[in-house]
């Protein structure tokens, strides 16, 4: 095993050498007449390898060790994708899977049920959300052994397929055995949308798949159907995804003829730019757009190009700052890379990609990190701007190019109540574990009048609320520091109303609870109720 391990380490330059030289792909050189030199080469040391080498030496699996080493070193976006990968990657991206349309959670070595997707398969048999899945088949999945994955194996499989889950429901003794077709289930990269106040929208999108934009139109039309009149766009946590998705939806907003991103690569297959044409229905309508670090590539796009069109505020933190375009390649073993092959650049010419040294993915990986500490989170003094690289909006307002996209409205991560005793109980999984605990029985008495305002009125005062979960707490070993508890009060309210709603409604509940106590949120609202705009802020500065 040493052998093969050196042998691996002692290989490596030599590999990336070489395949570096003949592009990577050898299966695309059937021909040995069309092989240069260098790929001749490496063709003859692999086949060395393989029949001279004094240990015997699977090359296949020797070439798939090294390969996301070896794209690493092109930049930090270039990744290889195993087989055994590739179909998560695509049902993430593409926007469906084939399963029995439940999202869970674990909690105390469970598994419980917390949505059941409308008209999927668990719906259709009469799964209910709540309910405890204990087997899937003859697999047991309940104990200390059970994660994620194992549940998504056995969840998870062929359209038509079907499987046998055992439930254990909430006041019933006897168990439950239904039989489920799996089928198609989408996933949703809009994740919610409600009026957040009068005459104001809110959306929040995870995510850039294949389904994104017809959400996103369609959330923004059910809105403004409910009244809405302008929009808060929260993609903070949204890593990006399709690159024309987050085209489609900044069109929307914009009138005809503004410039939307455009992108240049070393091959004119990859240049492109994207022009709002006109057809956008919400031209007229305010938005305001949130992001934080975690805001990253189609998000960056949607953003800058709002911003550098002064069509809309953006509020939060400096975005993540990838401005690399990826093509993914399928390999013949089925087996992909997602192969960087352009920059993107905002209207005003920016291009956002953070600085990174080739082949040095540990300092990459820590920016983050890194910005934490530099006190970046917390005071838009410590954000380091590159004024050289200055660039300028449509209507003449300063932006900066050299990592992410500045916000028009710094908001620093709110750290209110994060006392030590609030870190002791979060960091068990207190507040989680409590709404697990409790759940059914608020469950049981909405009944089915299943609406966050009928939530809020069968909870128990806030005084109650805290002293039954401080009691909880103690049971589990963290003991009650009132002083402390009182610093933190709020934070804790919010969080265990939202878990609680969270297992007892679903998602949006527990988006719209925290929402209520988000400083980012809230500067929105004001924002835009008080009709400020990015010419509003650029003559406050003058």
């Amino acid at each position: 095993m040493t052998k093969k391990k050196n042998l691996a380490v002692v290989l490596l330059p030599m590999l990336m050498a070489l395949t570096m030289g003949c592009g990577i792909f050898l299966g695309r050189y059937m021909n040995r007449k069309n092989l240069s030199q260098k790929e001749e080469k490496l063709r003859t040391v692999l086949r060395l390898i393989q029949s001279d080498y004094v240990d015997q030496i699977d090359v296949d699996s020797l070439l798939e060790t090294n390969f996301p080493e070896l794209l690493s070193s092109l930049d930090p976006h270039t990744a290889y994708i195993p087989a055994q990968e590739l179909q998560a990657v695509n049902d993430d991206l593409f926007g469906s899977f084939s399963g029995v349309g439940v999202s869970f959670q674990i909690i105390n070595d469970t598994v419980q049920v917390i949505e059941v997707v409308p008209g999927g398969p668990a719906e259709k048999v009469g799964i209910m959300p709540g309910d405890r899945i204990i087997m899937s088949d003859s697999i047991n999945l309940v104990g200390k052994d059970v994660t994620s994955e194992s549940v998504f194996k056995n969840l998870r499989g062929e359209k038509g397929s079907k499987v046998v889950l055992t439930i254990r429901r909430y006041g019933q003794k006897q168990e439950y055995v239904y039989d489920v077709i799996r089928g198609d289930i989408p996933v949703n990269s809009v994740d919610v949308s409600y009026i957040i106040s009068d005459g104001v929208g809110y959306v929040k999108v995870s995510k850039f798949s294949r389904n994104t934009y017809m959400e996103f139109f369609n959330a923004l039309n059910d809105l403004k159907f409910q009244g809405a009149e302008s929009f808060i766009i929260d993609l903070r946590g949204n890593a990006g995804g399709f690159m024309d998705q987050a085209i489609f939806m900044a069109n929307e907003f914009l009138p005809a003829g503004r410039l939307i991103v455009y992108t240049k690569g070393r091959k004119k297959e990859n240049e492109y730019m994207a022009m709002s044409d006109g057809s956008g229905r919400f031209q007229d309508y305010p938005i305001t757009v949130l992001t934080n670090e975690s805001s990253a590539s189609a998000s960056e796009i949607f953003a800058g190009a709002i911003q550098d069109n002064d069509r809309g505020l953006i509020i939060g933190r400096r975005s993540f700052g990838k401005g690399l375009v990826q093509n993914q390649t399928e390999l013949p073993d089925s087996s992909a890379i997602r192969l960087t092959v352009a920059r993107y650049y905002t209207p005003s010419g920016r291009s956002i990609q953070k600085e990174y040294q080739r082949g040095d993915l540990k300092n990459y990986e820590l920016d983050l990190a890194n910005r934490y500490s530099h006190g970046e989170f917390y005071n838009a003094d410590s954000i380091k701007v590159d004024h050289k690289n200055v660039f300028y909006t449509i209507n003449g307002r300063e932006v900066y190019g050299g990592g992410g996209i500045m916000p028009d409205i710094f908001i620093p991560e709110d750290t209110t109540g994060f006392t030590s005793y609030y870190m002791s109980v979060a960091n068990r999984g207190l507040i989680q574990k409590y709404a697990y605990t409790v759940a059914d029985k608020y469950r049981e008495m909405l009944g089915s009048d299943r609406t966050l305002e009928s939530f809020n009125k069968v909870l128990p005062g806030d005084n109650v609320l805290l002293e039954n979960f401080v009691s909880f707490a103690v049971e589990n070993g963290v003991p009650a520091r009132w002083y402390y508890i009182g610093k933190s009060r709020e934070l804790l309210l919010n969080q265990l109303k939202a878990m609680i709603a969270r297992d007892v409604l679903g998602y949006p509940a527990f988006i719209e609870l925290l929402n209520e106590d988000d400083n980012v949120v809230k500067e929105a609202l004001s924002r835009i109720q008080n009709g400020e705009s990015p010419v509003s802020i650029q003559k406050e500065e003058l």
